[in-house]
């Protein structure tokens, strides 16, 4: 066990690995990978700073780094989505963790700077919290960084716009840009696991239910798909015309937040933007109104001025604040308005997990093989580390697909041949 962590108690330690275990059944191409890397060392000696949800499919692939030779401490990347018993479990792996569940502001930066104290030659980050603090607070270190990978589609954006600016300290591969990861986390595990975190903390039927998705990207197409297979009637806001087209066309209604406001019976926020639902939205809504979000920071919803707006706030049941408005309706915010499916429920499935986390652990090692060979700037992950997740995950599933013969080859290869 490391002597260096926070978590909230090591005695969980004993009910954090099994839970690890657990999870580890349903991730077999992390299990590939982490015999080869067990045997071949990638990562031999390399510090690395992982700034990630900590939970229990995080910990298989801290596991899997660690196995292939990294000496690897880990922070929390949302003050909510700790799983203390995981902190803790992962502590007696061997992976100094510094996380504890419901943590306030100064203490999550205290634990990513405990993280960057580490000094890193690789990152991991989710939300780009570490490298923004690694660039603004603790920029001795970036010469001893080669490189770090991005899993969340809020911290590809902050990325990118760092890049733009000319402020992008190393080079970064975009983990959420994999087809393997957004086709499959964004749709399938938001979709899942965001219903999951709205049920647990509220226990609603959402059969019946006018639920408004904000935001069709592919975490919004996950929701909308979910919710209507339960039986919501599900509504769609979005500013960009081509996903609203698309909404329209898979069968949701589509309007503006200022319309969906009024009938909404359920909220959820997924656009990685601020303000979605804003002060005037919370005036017309209905008594009784839910309201979650599932992006990844907590500022889709104004909070402050929901809170500005109510005369009375009370926590009604866990992870369910009940704010009273002067008109005296109720609004009803879940999980402080952080990520609702790592609040109150327990992330995204491990198999789906097991895609994105293959992803990150191939291209940490893609980055220490172009060691000193990348520019500082955002890459998105190599194909042919896409198509090797999706290979191997598709023999997990014990499922064989077709191959081109030579002849199919040629004729995509060529432009002779028509009619």
């Amino acid at each position: 066990m490391t002597s260096s962590y926070d978590v909230k108690d090591i005695s969980l330690a004993a009910a954090g690995r099994q839970r690890i275990e657990w999870a580890y059944r349903e991730m077999p191409v992390l299990r590939l990978i982490r015999e080869r890397f067990a045997a071949e060392k990638p990562f031999k000696g390399a510090r690395i700073s992982a700034c990630l949800h900590i939970t229990t499919e995080t910990a298989n692939l801290g596991i899997t780094l660690k196995e292939g030779g990294a000496n690897l401490v880990a922070c929390a990347s949302n003050p909510l989505s700790t799983q203390d018993d995981v902190a803790a479990a992962m502590v007696e792996y061997g992976i100094p963790t510094y996380a504890i569940k419901g943590e306030d502001e100064n203490t999550y930066y205290r634990h990513i700077n405990a993280a960057l104290d580490h000094k890193p030659q690789l990152t991991a980050d989710d939300g780009a919290d570490l490298v923004t603090t690694l660039h603004n607070k603790r920029s001795d270190l970036i010469s001893g960084v080669m490189g770090g990978t991005e899993e969340t589609t809020t911290g590809v954006i902050r990325l990118r716009s760092m890049a733009a600016a000319g402020k992008l300290p190393y080079p970064l591969i975009a983990v959420n840009d994999a087809e393997t990861k957004y086709l499959f986390d964004n749709r399938y595990g938001t979709g899942q696991s965001t219903l999951d975190g709205i049920i647990r903390a509220t226990n609603v039927l959402l059969a019946g239910k006018n639920v408004v998705v904000c935001g069709y990207g592919w975490c919004g197409r996950g929701v909308a798909l979910r919710a209507r297979g339960m039986g919501a009637q599900v509504i769609v806001t979005e500013v960009k015309p081509v996903r609203a087209l698309e909404a329209a066309m898979d069968g949701n209604r589509v309007m503006p937040i200022a319309e969906a406001a009024q009938i909404g019976d359920i909220f959820v926020t997924v656009t990685g933007d601020i303000n979605v639902i804003d002060a005037a939205n919370f005036e017309a809504m209905k008594d009784g109104a839910i309201l979650a979000n599932s992006g990844h920071f907590n500022v889709e919803i104004n909070i402050p001025a929901l809170e500005k707006m109510a005369k009375s706030k009370r926590n009604i049941r866990p992870f369910v604040d009940e704010y009273t408005l002067k008109n005296g309706r109720r609004i009803y915010l879940l999980g402080e308005g952080r990520l609702i499916n790592l609040a109150a429920a327990e992330g995204h499935p491990a198999s789906v997990m097991d895609m994105s986390f293959a992803n990150q652990a191939l291209c940490l090692e893609h980055l220490v093989k172009n060691k000193g060979k990348l520019e500082a700037r955002v890459y998105s992950v190599p194909e042919e580390i896409d198509k090797q997740v999706a290979r191997l995950k598709l023999r997990a599933m014990g499922i064989d697909i077709d191959t081109l013969t030579p002849e199919q080859q040629k004729y995509l290869a060529s432009w002779e041949q028509g009619t």
